[in-house]
């Protein structure tokens, strides 16, 4: 009689030719090991992640992972599954690691989306069509808005400023257009104190077409508050998103 064969399953690691440390395992909040080293690294390689490549998913971590998911059109939720994994291996192609969890020092990171197409960032951020009903006056008024509100910001707040205005035009919330929604009183403070004047730079403008051209940092945001200045009971109140550079930006 021929004797049984052991079991030996046939589920293959998808990660095997393609990454060092990722597992089948999903990551969220909490998780550690070689695998959070890993993701921790091919998000700083596209520019999403900013802290310590130390193998812990801490809320740095989960707020790259949502802004990772929210560009490349996924379900925004900070956990790390099967399919976001496989879109990072993916985007991040040109990214080697090296043993101990760091980057190779030949790569760089991209920190803004005009890098999209040769680092793997979403390439729809410069590329894609801009909102619709954009004039070249509006991308005027926007570039003394965000270099008024946002000069001296890191780009990408300068891009997340942009964004909310944005946002702000397709919300009913607000009026629809871009001379309404900045004239509109008390929105702005750069209007009131005379910073709008200030002429905008090459990052600032660069930032603005960024974000007509579809990079939303925010993640939505309606509004964003210095917390070092903010007086407003009001504004405190409002659903926080994240921190990017001085502003918290919030729906």
């Amino acid at each position: 009689m021929q004797g049984t064969q052991p079991f030996r399953s046939t589920t293959v690691n998808p990660f095997v030719q393609v990454a060092n440390a990722f597992t089948m395992r999903n990551l969220m909040l909490g998780s550690q090991g070689n695998d959070v080293y890993e993701l921790q690294n091919r998000l700083k390689f596209l520019g999403y992640y900013k802290g310590k490549i130390d193998g812990k998913f801490g809320w740095m971590t989960y707020f790259s992972v949502r802004r990772f998911q929210q560009q490349f059109g996924m379900p925004v939720n900070g956990r790390v599954t099967l399919k976001t994994k496989q879109v990072l291996v993916k985007a991040t192609q040109a990214w080697k690691y090296h043993s101990g969890g760091t980057s190779s020092p030949q790569t760089s990171t991209p920190s803004s989306p005009s890098t999209a197409a040769s680092a793997g960032q979403p390439s729809n951020s410069l590329n894609a069509q801009p909102v619709p009903g954009i004039t070249q006056s509006d991308i005027n008024l926007l570039d003394h808005v965000v270099s008024g509100e946002a000069r001296g910001e890191p780009y990408e707040g300068q891009v997340a400023v942009a964004a909310v205005i944005l946002n702000r035009l397709k919300s009913p919330k607000f009026p629809h257009s871009i001379p309404g929604i900045i004239y509109a009183p008390g929105a702005f403070t750069c209007v009131s104190d005379g910073q709008i004047n200030v002429p905008p730079d090459a990052s600032v403008k660069k930032a603005v077409l960024a974000a007509i051209h579809g990079w939303d940092p925010t993640m939505g945001a309606l509004y964003y508050f210095d917390p070092a200045t903010a007086t407003n009971k009001w504004i405190w109140s409002r659903p926080e998103i994240l921190q990017i550079g001085h502003h918290i930006f919030c729906r």
